[in-house]
C-alpha cells in the first residue's frame, strides 16, 4: 500500500488530534500525542487548546503542579511536556544524546571533569534536588563541591544530561526563564546504554509511531538525534509488531497496525499552531505537513519554528499576535472559506489569550517583516 503525502498528513493529524478537537483530560491528550515542544512556556497550552475541546489552561497548570504532566530536556536535546509515565523510559532512551552533547561540548571543559567524576556530581546534585532547588541554590551547592570557577561549566552539562523535571515557577504559563526551578526525577543509569540493548529506546520508538507514524526509520532519529546503533535494534525488536506501507516516493514507513490511517479526503480544519510545533517538526520528510518551499520560512536558520498557520491540514502561512489583535500571512492565496475560518479561530485564540499573554511570542517578532507572504491580514481585532 502507497500513502500519499495527503494520507501521511491526515494519519499524523488523526494521532495529533488536530482533525478535531476532542473532550479528552489534559494528561491523556499528552500521553496521546506523545509530547509536546516546551521549548517556549506558552507552546504546550497553545498545542492543548489546538487539540482539546474546551481546553481550561488552569488543568495543563494543575497537570504540571502535581508532575502528571513533565517538562524536561529530552528529544532533540530540547524541552518538552510529556505524561509521567513516558518521562523515565523516553530519559533513558535518550541518555547517549544527551550526555554526549553537553560531556564533549567545549563549554564543559572548564569544568575540568571526567565522565566519571561528572557522573559523581551527577548523584550528588540529584540528592540536592529531592526538592524543589533554584537555580541559584544549585550553582551554589556546585560551587561547594568544585569551586566557583568550575561550577558554571558543570551546571551546563548536568542541568540536560541529569534527569530533572522543571518545576513550575508562576504565571502566565507555569514556567519562568528568569525564574527556574529544578527538582529530581527518576533515577537513570548515568553510563551510556549500550547501542541495540536498551528497552527504553523500543518504548520511546512505539509511542512516536502512535503519535506520529506512519515513519521511517530516518524520521524517527530526526525526532530524537538518536543514531543507527540506537534506532536499527529498536525497529528490528518491534518488526514483528508493525506493518509495513509505502511512503508518497516508494520510502519503507512503519506504523502500528491498529493506528488511524484516514482517508485523505477527510476534512481538516484551519488551525493556528504555536512555537514549535511537534508536529511540524517530527518527520525527517515533513512535506505531509509542510511543502519544501514554505519549509525555510518557518523553520528558521536559527531553529525558531514559527507559530503556523494550517488549513486543509498543510502550512500555509504563519500568525502573529498583537495588543490589536492576530494577523496572518498566507504564503498562497486562501480562498473566502478558509479565510472566515481562520477568523474564527482567531477570535478563540484571542480570547484565550487575553487573561494570560496577550501578546505570545512577542520577543521572537523580528521575523514577521521578512516572511514572504502573498497576503497578509488581521484575522481578529
Amino acid at each position: 500500500m502507497r500513502l500519499s503525502d495527503a494520507a501521511l498528513g491526515r494519519a499524523t493529524l488523526a494521532r495529533q488530534l488536530l482533525l478535531g478537537r476532542e473532550d479528552v483530560a489534559v494528561p491523556e491528550a499528552v500521553r496521546r500525542v506523545g509530547a509536546l515542544q516546551a521549548q517556549e512556556p506558552a507552546s504546550p497550552y497553545l498545542a492543548l487548546w489546538n487539540r482539546v475541546a474546551g481546553f481550561d489552561p488552569a488543568d495543563l497548570d494543575h497537570a504540571l503542579a502535581s508532575g502528571e504532566v513533565v517538562r524536561a530536556t529530552l528529544m532533540r536535546i530540547t524541552l518538552h511536556a510529556v505524561h509521567r509515565d513516558d518521562w523515565a523510559p523516553f530519559h533513558r532512551a535518550m541518555t547517549h544524546p544527551l550526555r554526549a552533547s553537553r560531556l564533549n561540548d567545549r563549554r564543559f571543559a572548564p569544568a575540568r571533569l571526567t565522565p566519571t567524576e561528572a557522573d559523581g556530581v551527577r548523584d550528588a546534585l540529584l540528592a540536592f534536588c529531592a526538592e524543589p532547588r533554584t537555580q541559584d541554590e544549585i550553582l551554589g551547592e556546585l560551587e561547594r563541591l568544585l569551586g566557583a570557577d568550575r561550577a558554571p561549566a558543570a551546571w551546563f552539562a548536568l542541568r540536560t544530561l541529569a534527569p530533572l523535571h522543571h518545576v513550575p515557577t508562576g504565571p502566565p504559563w507555569s514556567f519562568s526563564p528568569r525564574a527556574r526551578r529544578y527538582r529530581a526525577g527518576a533515577a537513570t543509569a548515568a553510563d551510556d546504554p549500550p547501542p541495540g540493548d536498551d528497552p527504553a529506546v523500543v518504548h520511546l520508538l512505539r509511542r512516536y509511531l502512535a503519535a506520529f507514524g506512519p515513519a521511517s526509520e530516518a524520521d524517527f532519529a530526526r525526532f530524537t538525534m538518536l543514531r543507527r546503533p540506537f534506532t536499527r535494534p529498536a525497529v528490528a525488536a518491534l518488526r514483528d509488531e508493525l506493518v509495513v506501507v509505502e511512503g508518497p516516493d516508494g520510502r519503507e514507513l512503519l506504523d502500528l497496525p491498529d493506528a488511524p490511517r484516514p482517508d485523505p479526503a477527510t476534512p481538516a480544519p484551519p488551525r493556528l499552531l504555536g512555537m514549535w510545533e511537534s508536529v511540524v517538526l517530527a518527520h525527517e520528510d515533513r512535506n505531509r505537513v509542510v511543502a519544501d518551499a514554505h519549509r525555510p520560512h518557518v523553520v528558521r536558520r536559527n531553529g525558531d519554528t514559527l507559530p503556523t498557520v494550517l488549513v486543509d491540514g498543510r502550512v500555509a502561512g504563519v500568525w502573529r499576535a498583537t495588543e490589536d489583535g492576530v494577523d496572518v500571512a498566507a504564503f498562497e492565496p486562501l480562498d473566502r472559506a478558509a479565510w472566515s475560518a481562520l477568523e474564527a479561530e482567531a477570535h478563540g485564540l484571542r480570547a484565550f489569550l487575553a487573561d494570560r499573554e496577550p501578546t505570545v511570542y512577542r520577543r521572537y517578532r523580528r521575523w514577521w517583516d521578512a516572511v514572504p507572504a502573498a497576503d497578509v491580514r488581521r484575522v481578529a481585532g
